[in-house]
Parts: structure tokens; sequence; C-alpha cells
């Protein structure tokens, strides 16, 4: 049985920044990028354990999958599943630190 899935605000954000970015050449696969990352958080929610520890937080609750270049960063809670962002795999994690501080 899945978990809840929530996004949050945050990293629906992102999702907004890699659809201009990519839909700047690319409408047609800005979309399909875009389906791409939420099917994934589909799968997530079916599967949290899945994904890696982040390895720059250390912490066996939050975990990432990978599709394409991005990485989609997210908390596994008892009753959900919330993504918290969506990075560009080059993107440094501390960039966005301020989301992962208590």
């Amino acid at each position: 049985m899945a978990a809840a899935l929530i996004w949050s605000g945050e990293a629906l954000d992102d999702l907004d920044g890699i659809a201009q970015f990519i839909g700047r050449d690319s409408l047609h696969h800005a979309q399909r990028v875009v389906e791409g990352l939420f099917e994934l958080g589909e799968v997530i929610a079916t599967h949290p354990l899945a994904g890696r520890v982040v390895p720059e937080l250390g912490d066996a609750q939050v975990r990432e999958r990978f599709l394409y270049s991005y990485r989609v960063i997210y908390e596994v809670r008892p009753e959900q599943v919330e993504v918290l962002a969506v990075l560009h795999g080059r993107r440094l994690l501390e960039s966005i630190g301020e989301r992962f501080e208590g």
C-alpha cells in the first residue's frame, strides 16, 4: 500500500523552474521531464525505502531517487512521504540547506 505523497511548496517551485529552463528549448521535453518526475513520486510513495540515503545528510529518513539528471529528495514519515526538493544532479545540496535544517 502506498503512503500518502506530499509535494512541498519548495519542490513544486523546483519543478516549475525545471520546466521553465527546459521549456526555453523544448516545451515537449519540459512536459515529459515534469510528468516523469511526478510519476517517480508515485513510485516513491509505493516503495519509499528503495531510494538511497542522501549522502550529504546521513539521515535514514531523507532519501533520494534519480530521474535523468535530477535528484528527487524526500522524507519518509510514518504515514506519508514528502518530496522536499527536486534538484539537478550537479547542484550542491548545501545551496538549499535551509530546507533540511531542524
